[in-house]
């Protein structure tokens, strides 16, 4: 029997040997790009350090005239917030406002104003120009107090007011300083975000020897990338969701420290409100035995001969001051959730049932947000492997990332409520039901795979009904089988057909009784009984509401600012005389993912692979994703309205389209050709593009995201990405 070292130098010299003049270039390369982003990090990311450093400050303490307090600080109250100091007469780069670090964190407004040699008064805006812009100075971070000035000559006079509204007074002063030494700073995010993007730089690069690693012609190699590549979006994708901590609902004694019981090394809590524990509140109901929530509506609810209109609810509310629970399903005297119910089986009751506690709706988020990347990058796997010859490592991770990054999860994740679960775990379910089709029909045991494939997809009638466009991809993988050759008249292919259809039926059953315990019908989940902005009994359906909502959605152009993160949300005007449900959006998909300005050219591409090939599956696949994408956005919009998260309902059809007319590109051009190559350079550019969009997408300050709750702390995020201000 063979030792540990006899097998250790066995291994070595079966899979390290052979490649050492590759490891360590990819060692030698790796070192050199982290050395590149430390140089940045100290050299470049602190300029603001070195610019400085031939300053000489001035204090102007003894020139501040507030009043102090027991500690030695500076009071701004207020009816006194305003600090003026003239005659200065000399040279101003920066201020400095020092504030106490120790008082509460807060972001203070500040409008700076100056007379300088061009100025002989103080300027504001005015028709042709902008004047100094206020700034955000957050108590709480330091280089936030360090604001760059930029004057014509000397100043004479200046003047520093905190504006705003909304903010806590006193606030405890140091002193201000004029042409102060900025600190060096070393952050460790930034340093990593920089390491990684010269990582991918470096790895995308279009001499890359990824693009020569073929992934059916060298499996190990091509699935330990895809592997490695899928464990960094996942651990990026988690960052993101916990990074949001308000609106994640777990504690511990360094996470969320503010809502930790003392005791456990994790304990939960409820965010969100009142309205966003509706699955925790049906998970209740459900262990002991009822379908509506417990909370009893109020009187002048069930009293109402239209308890859906918005404005009479209001009226009644503030007449009777009995409140009434929001966006869920009212139905003769009892509030129900209308949401689809797989999440609250798969999640929600189990844990009550354990822990009787309520489940952590953003866990369940990021649970079904890991598995959609994991079952996304199987499916492509699948796709790459078996139905094209020529797909590089290279090429599958440049179309695998935006499939993943810019498909709407992102946004998911940022607000990880329960309005965002059943949409990811629809997600969730239909790739893996897909992956699970996709093994059936080259498998010896079809009946195993599509029992599984067949039963996600249709658990996603219980969780984001819309979803259940995906299922029409049965028709050409399965068309020509079954079909074409007949196959279903065989005893095999009977029972393969039944294994396809059998979890249809079963959870259609589930999801109809379930309908009909609650509102007397089989189709009806609940939707029309909705207590939201409108009257969804009387909403219909309106031709009216199609064009505006499909420019919404597909062709609207990003709003894009100068400052961080770059991206404000989009303007919305519309000719509909009615009422039109509309959220923040930020640009439709068309205009702000240039990946895929690849559909245009589909007709063209589709030619190619007829011409190549005398199935028309992968065909009939894109056509099928094209048309339900049209579909969904547009039963969207009639249905609930234009709302940010429903993005997530459509995109991924479009891009996987995308992704399998790339494949078909590549399989039709010589490797190393010139075509092939200014391709691949294209693709690399537009990629790009669509997934700096979807990151900056994720930094949008919002309402009741962690830029909302803790914006003295958003405010650090900001001084790290504008290293220059």
């Amino acid at each position: 029997m063979p030792t540990i070292r006899q097998n250790i130098s066995y291994a070595y010299k079966r899979s390290v040997k052979p490649y050492r003049a590759s490891i360590a270039h990819i060692v030698r390369s790796v070192a050199v790009l982290f050395l590149a982003a430390l140089l940045l990090e100290v050299f470049v990311f602190n300029y603001n350090y070195f610019a400085t450093l031939s300053n000489k400050p001035i204090n102007l303490k003894d020139q501040i005239e507030l009043a102090k307090g027991d500690d030695g600080l500076f009071r701004l109250t207020a009816v006194d917030h305003v600090m003026e100091f003239k005659n200065l007469n000399t040279e101003v780069r920066n201020i400095r406002i020092d504030f106490d670090e120790h008082q509460p964190a807060q972001n203070l407004r500040v409008k700076v104003q100056f007379t300088d040699d061009a100025h002989h008064t103080y300027f504001d805006s005015t028709e042709y120009t902008v004047g100094v812009p206020e700034v955000d100075v957050s108590t709480y971070v330091t280089e936030s107090e360090y604001i760059n000035l930029n004057t014509a000559g000397y100043v004479n006079n200046l003047r520093i007011e905190v504006v705003g509204d909304e903010v806590t007074y006193p606030i405890k002063l140091w002193t201000v300083s004029l042409n102060a030494h900025c600190p060096f700073t070393f952050s460790g995010a930034r340093f990593t975000a920089a390491f990684g993007l010269l990582l991918l730089c470096f790895m995308f690069r279009p001499r890359s020897s990824i693009y020569r690693i073929n992934i059916v012609e060298n499996p190990r190699r091509s699935k330990a990338g895809v592997i490695g590549m899928v464990a960094v979006e996942m651990a990026l994708v988690s960052s993101l969701l916990f990074f949001g901590s308000n609106l994640v609902g777990v504690a511990t004694s360094s996470y969320n420290f503010g809502s930790w019981d003392g005791t456990s090394v994790v304990n939960t809590f409820e965010v969100g409100g009142d309205n966003a524990q509706q699955y925790a509140e049906l998970a209740r109901a459900m262990a002991k035995g009822q379908l509506y929530l417990d909370e009893e509506p109020p009187q002048w609810l069930q009293d109402m001969p239209d308890p859906y209109d918005k404005g009479a609810r209001d009226e009644a509310q503030k007449e009777t001051g009995e409140a009434y629970l929001f966006d869920v399903a009212y139905y003769e005297g009892h509030y129900y959730v209308y949401f689809g119910v797989v999440p609250v089986l798969l999640f929600y009751l189990p844990f009550y049932l354990v822990t009787g506690a309520n489940f952590p709706t953003a866990i369940g988020v990021l649970i079904a947000a890991l598995a959609f990347i994991l079952g996304c990058s199987a499916l492509l796997d699948r796709f790459a492997r078996y139905h094209f010859k020529r797909v590089s490592l290279g090429l599958y991770l440049l179309l695998q990332i935006p499939l993943v990054f810019c498909c709407g999860i992102l946004y998911l994740v940022k607000f990880p409520t329960f309005y965002s679960l059943p949409i990811m775990c629809g997600l969730a379910f239909s790739v893996w039901g897909l992956y699970c089709w996709m093994r059936g029909r080259l498998s010896k045991h079809a009946c195993a795979w599509y029992l599984a494939g067949s039963l996600c997809m249709a658990l996603v009638a219980g969780c984001r009904p819309q979803l259940l466009a995906l299922s029409l991809l049965a028709f050409p993988l399965f068309w020509r089988t079954y079909i074409t050759k007949r196959r279903l008249l065989t005893p095999a292919g009977a029972r393969e057909f039944a294994c396809l259809v059998a979890p249809y039926v079963v959870v259609a059953a589930g999801i109809m009784g379930y309908n009909y315990a609650r509102f007397g019908s089989l189709t009806d989940f609940g939707a029309n009984y909705n207590l939201t902005v409108n009257d969804m009994t009387k909403r219909g359906m309106n031709v009216g509401r199609l064009a505006p909502a499909f420019f919404a959605y597909f062709l609207q152009p990003p709003n894009v600012t100068g400052t961080f993160p770059f991206i404000q949300a989009v303007d919305f005007s519309t000719t509909y005389m009615g009422q039109t449900i509309k959220e923040v959006t930020f640009g439709g998909i068309f205009a702000c993912l240039p990946v895929l300005w690849i559909l245009p050219f589909a007709r063209r591409i589709l030619d190619l692979r007829r011409r190549a090939r005398s199935t028309r599956t992968i065909m009939g696949v894109i056509v099928v994703l094209l048309a339900s994408g049209v579909l969904v956005a547009l039963l969207d919009a009639e249905m609930a309205g234009i709302l940010q998260r429903y993005y997530a309902d459509f995109s991924f059809m479009f891009l996987a389209a995308v992704v399998l007319l790339a494949f078909i590109v590549n399989e039709n051009m010589a490797a190393g050709s010139t075509a092939h190559v200014i391709g691949m350079k294209v693709l690399l550019v537009l990629v790009a593009l669509s997934v700096l969009y979807s990151a900056l997408l994720c930094f949008v300050p919002e309402t009741g995201w962690y830029s909302d709750i803790y914006p003295w702390a958003y405010q650090d995020i900001i001084e790290t990405a504008q290293f220059w201000t």
